[in-house]
């Protein structure tokens, strides 16, 4: 998975449905239920 790298990036875990929205982007990845968050890509 590539890094965060923007602002008001929206990710989404496959597992569970939590969703979380990027206030600051650090350049880490984002992990929920021990695998990578995806990305929604907006439309």
């Amino acid at each position: 998975m590539p890094p965060v790298e923007k602002k008001d990036e929206e990710y989404k875990c496959n597992i569970c449905g939590n969703e979380v929205i990027v206030t600051k982007a650090g350049g880490g990845t984002l992990v929920c239920c021990g695998q990578d968050m995806e990305l929604i890509e907006e439309e």
